[in-house]
């Protein structure tokens, strides 16, 4: 990896506008609307009195997969996404434009042979200059440790608590889910082309990570805050495991201190953690 050129990298500004149909094909691909007769999921799959998912923000405005390009010197096929937070602002419209300002924050490197860390931030800014969503991402570049690092990385939520859960959610996954999903914008060969999923060490392609957290998502809303997307203010989670589309996607709820809850998200089938230390600010 060249550590200068990515340290010294600046993103060009990203226009993103987007209407109803883009709101609600990547509600479809978090499984909203799989129950046909549900009236509490109906308003974010339906463009009569449309609601955006709160997690909708970390979709919007990408920069592209930038990590691919050579002058940086990155094993993109060895990065895997390791964190994903977001923090809303001003509420997400269901339609409209907003600005991306990328910036690179920190670098870890964890040695020779054992990876590097990057953080990586968005801000979102509707068309009056507000800041609509904070979004900020960590990846894992399993092949660039030993270069050095930069910066300061932000602190991150701890272990969950002991005990027994306060709510449970299952939600089921299709085995085409990453096939719909990768039409809101994510399109590493990974989650659709076998061979390439092969190439990354996978015996089959996987489901986006961004994804799962849209799972859990839901589930919060479901959950938590009556579906009402403007109590779910904040939000944090960590990839632990990939989840293979197919799979039900168990998320286990903590109720912390007021408008704050913990929680983790598992694969049923394989009893695995998918989703660890996870952390939700939801209001009212």
């Amino acid at each position: 990896m060249h550590l200068a050129k990515v340290k010294d990298h600046c993103f060009a500004p990203v226009e993103h506008r987007f209407d109803f149909r883009d709101t609600i094909l990547y509600a479809l691909g978090l499984g909203f609307g799989s129950d046909p007769v549900d009236p509490a999921e109906l308003p974010f799959v339906y463009e009569d009195g449309l609601k955006a998912v709160p997690s909708l923000c970390v979709v919007l405005a990408h920069p592209g997969f930038w990590a691919k390009r050579p002058e940086f010197g990155i094993d993109w096929l060895r990065i895997l996404h390791g964190e994903q937070s977001f923090e809303i602002h001003k509420p997400l419209p269901a339609a409209g434009v907003v600005h991306g300002e990328y910036e690179i924050e920190a670098l870890e490197d964890k040695g020779a042979g054992k990876g590097a860390i990057l953080h990586q931030a968005k801000r979102l800014r509707d068309d009056t200059g507000d800041l609509v969503a904070t979004v900020r991402s960590v990846l894992f570049l399993r092949g660039d440790g030993g270069s050095g690092g930069f910066g300061t990385p932000p602190a991150t939520p701890g272990v969950l608590p002991d005990g027994l859960p306060d709510a449970v959610v299952d939600l089921p996954t299709l085995p085409q889910q990453a096939l719909i999903y990768r039409l809101s914008g994510d399109y590493n060969p990974i989650h659709a082309d076998p061979a390439a999923a092969y190439a990354a060490g996978f015996d089959r392609p996987i489901l986006h990570g961004l994804c799962t957290m849209g799972i859990a998502t839901r589930a919060l809303l479901r959950a938590r805050a009556g579906n009402d997307p403007a109590r779910l203010t904040s939000m944090f989670v960590r990839f632990s495991r990939p989840v293979f589309p197919g799979e039900t996607i168990v998320t286990e709820i903590f109720d912390q201190e007021s408008g704050v809850v913990r929680f983790r998200c598992r694969s049923k089938e394989r009893d695995v953690v998918v989703l660890d230390r996870g952390h939700a600010v939801i209001t009212g």
